[in-house]
C-alpha cells in the first residue's frame, strides 16, 4: 500500500515520501502529512524479539513506502551504529515507578539525535530517487538541540550543505558553543537577534519566496529542512515508541495490548505528535500527557480552544522549550479539521496576521482523541 503526503494547506499538493521529505515545507507554508496512518500489523510477541535497527526498519517502511528495502535498511544501518555510546540505541530504564526511554546516547546527547542520524541518509536517497542535480542547502532554526544534533548528522555528507539559525541569548552556553565549534565544510551556524520563534519564521518565509527558490536552483541549489517540519524528522521518532512499548511487553511489565501512558516535554510538538502517530498505528497508548515550562502556550491551548501566540516570551532553563509558535500542531489541527486544507489554511493565516485562532467547540472535543482523558496541570506535574 502505497502511502502519499498531502499538503496541510493546499488539497491540490500530494507527492510521494521522497519528494516529501526532499521538499520539507510543503507550497503556501503547508507541512506534509501522511494521507492515512498504516497499521503496524506485527504481533508485540515478534517486535519483542526485535533491535531498535529492525524496529525501526517495520515501522518506517510502512511510512515511507516509495524507498525500496534495500535503500531503508541501507539508510537505518548507517544513522544508528556506533556513534550511539550503546547497543540499544535507546534504552528503557526503570525508576521510581515509571519507565525512562533513554534518548540521550547519540553523538550530540540529544533527543535530536534519533531522527537526525537517519534524516541525512533520507534525504541524500530521496535525492537519487527523484535525480535531482542540485546540492540540498538545510535551513534550520533551532532553539538549542536540533542546530548540533542536525550540524553533525549533516557534516561532510557529500550534495548538501547546512545553515542553523539560533536565538544569540536564546540557547544555553553548551548549547552555542557545540554549535559554532562544529567541524565540516559544509556547515554554516548564524545567531540571530530574536527568539526561536523569530527563527523559525525567517526560516519559513525563505522556504516561500518563490523568487529566492529560483535564483537558487539557477546557482545549483535547492533547499531542505532538518526541523520537525521535515516528515522525514518526524517518521524516525515514532520508532522509539514502538520500541519502548516492545521492551516493557519483552520485560514482562506489561501485558499484551496493556495501554501505557507517554509523558513528553514539549515545544514545537514533534516528539508528542509522534507518539500520537504511534497511536493511531495501534499501539496501546491511553494518555498523552504533555509537559509546558512558563511558556506553556500549548497547555492554553488544549485548556480553552484558543491559540495565543501574543504572550510575553520567556526565558528558562528549558530553552528547547522557549516556544510560543508551536510548528508541528498544524498537523493535528489539519486532522480535527476533517483534513479540510482549506480550514486549517484559515486558521494559520489567522496565526500569522493576529497572533491567534479560536477553535470550534467540535474541534476541541475532538482533542480528546489526542490525549485521552483530561490532565490538570496539577496531575501532569505529579506524573512527571
Amino acid at each position: 500500500m502505497a502511502i502519499l503526503y498531502a499538503n496541510t494547506r493546499d488539497a491540490s499538493e500530494k507527492v510521494t515520501a521522497s519528494q516529501a521529505i526532499l521538499n520539507g515545507l510543503a507550497k503556501h507554508g503547508g507541512l506534509y502529512v501522511p494521507t492515512e496512518i498504516p497499521k503496524l500489523d506485527i504481533p508485540v510477541e515478534e517486535l519483542a524479539k526485535m533491535s531498535y535497527q529492525e524496529t525501526a526498519y517495520e515501522v518506517m517502511s510502512r511510512f515511507l513506502t516509495d524507498f525500496t528495502e534495500e535503500e531503508l535498511k541501507n539508510c537505518i544501518d548507517r544513522a544508528y551504529d556506533s556513534k550511539f555510546d550503546t547497543p540499544e540505541i535507546a534504552p528503557l530504564v526503570e525508576a521510581d515507578g515509571a519507565y525512562y526511554l533513554e534518548l540521550f546516547h547519540g553523538a550530540t546527547i540529544a533527543f535530536k539525535d534519533m531522527a537526525l542520524s537517519i534524516l541525512p541518509h533520507l534525504l541524500i536517497t530521496a535525492a537519487r530517487k527523484n535525480e535531482v542535480k542540485e546540492d540540498i542547502v538545510i535551513l534550520t532554526a533551532t532553539s538549542g538541540d536540533t542546530g548540533k544534533a542536525a550540524l553533525a548528522g549533516f557534516a561532510d555528507v557529500e550534495g548538501t550543505k547546512i545553515i542553523v539559525f539560533y536565538p544569540k541569548n536564546g540557547v544555553s552556553p553548551i548549547q552555542e558553543k557545540q554549535m559554532v565549534t562544529q567541524k565540516g565544510d559544509n556547515t554554516f551556524v548564524v545567531g540571530i537577534h530574536g527568539n526561536f520563534d523569530q527563527a523559525q519564521t525567517g526560516v519559513k518565509q525563505m522556504f516561500s519566496d518563490p523568487e529566492m527558490k529560483e535564483e537558487l536552483l539557477q546557482a545549483g541549489y535547492r533547499f531542505s529542512s532538518a526541523n520537525s517540519i521535515n516528515i522525514g524528522r518526524l517518521v524516525p521518532q515514532i520508532v522509539y515508541y514502538v520500541y519502548a512499548y516492545a521492551k516493557m511487553y519483552a520485560n514482562g511489565r506489561i501485558a499484551e495490548g496493556e495501554p501505557i501512558n507517554v509523558v513528553v516535554p514539549t515545544g514545537n510538538f514533534g516528539n508528542i505528535l509522534a507518539a500520537y502517530y504511534a497511536k493511531n498505528m495501534g499501539l496501546p497508548i491511553a494518555k498523552l500527557i504533555f509537559a509546558s515550562n512558563e511558556n506553556k502556550v500549548l497547555y492554553d491551548f488544549f485548556r480553552t480552544g484558543e491559540y495565543d501566540k501574543n504572550r510575553e516570551f520567556i526565558l528558562t532553563s528549558s530553552p528547547s522549550m522557549d516556544i510560543l509558535i508551536s510548528s508541528n500542531l498544524e498537523r493535528l489541527i489539519y486532522r480535527i479539521v476533517g483534513e479540510s486544507a482549506d480550514e486549517n489554511a484559515k486558521l494559520m493565516a489567522a496565526l500569522s496576521k493576529d497572533g491567534k485562532y479560536v477553535i470550534t467547540d467540535e474541534m476541541k472535543a475532538q482533542l480528546e482523541n489526542f490525549y485521552g482523558n483530561y490532565t490538570t496541570e496539577k496531575e501532569t506535574a505529579e506524573v512527571i
